[in-house]
């Protein structure tokens, strides 16, 4: 039986995808001499990956990982240098407003969960801040290294960083551009475990089979409520809107009931594909 319903988008140039368990997709940067780097061609890859992941029925959970001794190095930096050039069309400079969203700005639907394997510079940090989970190997470290480049963290990073750890941490971890361990990370509440190198993604799809199991449609409305909570500046308004859209649509489809009726014949739930 296949693991999706649909085919995923070709990803030619960075992107290598996996199915590790039910449920479950494994999204590999692979461009290990680079330092998984991305240039524009691979940031639209994973837009596409993104969108197709919230639609695909059979899919509840993503990891995402890098390929070598690197998560991400960030934005590719020869590219930004070559389209900052004089004979380039301003228009066309990477940190314009992008017609799409990256990771680090992604709302969707379904959780991702950060398998850190190394380090995870600038853009690649800011994946890593708007992570559902974050799961980070004993020697990776961390850094947004921007304001040492003349440039600045403007993929998303800042205001969810502020409302993970704070004005004060965000502002030493903005303003410095250091170096920060997953240790340290993990003491900030950023990374939810720090595990040995060769365990990183063994440990991340563990964390993703135990939320595949559930409700294809309550991880949705779950995750929805976290998320009104953590960018509304309102706690109640996040719980009126969860109450008003996702958790309206879950009380109209298969999975509340066939929940409900599992608890009560004490047997498991057969789980239908999301309508959310």
């Amino acid at each position: 039986m296949s693991p999706t319903e649909t085919s995923p988008p070709p990803t030619p140039a960075f992107l290598k995808l996996s199915y590790p368990a039910p449920r479950v997709v494994l999204i590999r940067m692979d461009r290990p001499k680079e330092l998984n780097s991305m240039s524009t061609t691979a940031q639209w890859e994973m837009d596409s990956v993104w969108k197709w992941f919230d639609q695909e029925p059979l899919l509840s959970v993503a990891v995402i990982t890098g390929t070598g001794r690197a998560f991400s190095a960030g934005a590719d930096l020869k590219e930004w240098n070559n389209s900052m050039s004089d004979t380039t069309d301003p228009k066309n400079r990477m940190r314009n407003p992008p017609a799409f969203k990256s990771l680090s700005r992604r709302l969707g639907k379904k959780p991702v969960i950060a398998a850190v394997n190394g380090l995870a510079m600038g853009a690649g940090c800011e994946f890593v801040i708007n992570c559902d989970l974050v799961i980070a190997a004993d020697d990776a470290y961390f850094a947004l290294p921007e304001v040492k480049r003349g440039v600045a963290a403007v993929g998303g990073a800042l205001p969810r960083l502020i409302r993970t750890v704070g004005l004060q941490r965000a502002s030493e971890f903005a303003l410095t551009g250091r170096n920060v361990t997953a240790q340290e990370m993990f003491q900030w509440g950023i990374v939810n475990r720090v595990v040995p190198k060769e365990h990183v993604v063994q440990e991340a799809v563990k964390f993703a089979e135990l939320i595949a199991k559930n409700s294809p449609d309550a991880i949705i409305c779950t995750r929805a409520g976290l998320r009104q909570g953590w960018e509304t500046a309102s706690v109640e308004r996040a719980v009126e809107w969860t109450l008003e859209k996702e958790f309206a649509e879950l009380q109209k489809g298969e999975n509340i009931m066939e929940g409900l009726k599992a608890f009560s014949e004490k047997r498991l739930p057969r789980w239908k594909a999301s309508k959310l």
